[in-house]
C-alpha cells in the first residue's frame, strides 16, 4: 500500500460484569492505511504467555471487523444495533460468540492527529454470560524525529 503509515496503536477493552470490571491493554507498533471508503489498521500484539496474535481491524461505513489470527483466531464484525455471531479459537477451544453493537464511532487520521475507534457492545459467550465491553482504539502516525 502506498499510502501505508506507521502509526502507534492503543487498545483498551474494558468488561463490565455486574460489579466487575477487567481491563485489558495493548500498545504497540502499527500500519494504518486507507483503500477508497476502507480504512485499515494491523499490528501484532505479544501476550506474555502463547505466540503473538495478529490483528488487522477494517472500518467501513457503519461496519467494523476485527480479524485475529496466530495465538487465537477469529473474526467479529459490529454494525450498529444489529447482532452479530462468529466462533472464537483459542488453546483452550471454541467459544461461540454473540456480538450486539450498540454504539459504534470511527475518527480517521485523516480528520484528526490522533484516530479513535470507539466500539460499545454486549457479548455473549457460549449463550450463557453477557458482558458489557467498551473497546476504544487509539492510533497516531510515528513523529519523523
Amino acid at each position: 500500500m502506498s499510502n501505508a503509515k506507521d502509526v502507534q496503536v492503543q487498545l483498551v477493552t474494558e468488561i463490565r460484569d455486574g460489579d466487575r470490571r477487567e481491563t485489558m491493554e495493548v500498545n504497540g507498533p502499527g500500519r494504518f492505511f486507507t483503500r477508497d471508503e476502507t480504512q485499515v489498521l494491523t499490528f501484532t500484539e505479544h501476550p506474555e504467555e502463547g505466540e503473538p496474535i495478529n490483528t488487522m481491524i477494517t472500518v467501513k461505513p457503519g461496519h467494523v471487523s476485527i480479524k485475529r489470527s496466530g495465538g487465537v483466531d477469529m473474526r467479529q464484525v459490529f454494525q450498529h444495533e444489529v447482532e452479530t455471531e462468529n466462533l472464537y479459537h483459542h488453546a483452550y477451544g471454541d467459544f461461540h460468540m454473540k456480538t450486539y453493537t450498540e454504539k459504534l464511532e470511527f475518527r480517521s487520521l485523516e480528520e484528526a492527529s490522533v484516530g479513535q475507534l470507539s466500539i460499545k457492545y454486549k457479548m455473549t459467550l457460549n449463550h450463557e454470560v453477557t458482558q458489557a465491553h467498551r473497546l476504544t482504539l487509539t492510533f497516531e502516525e510515528e513523529s519523523e524525529s
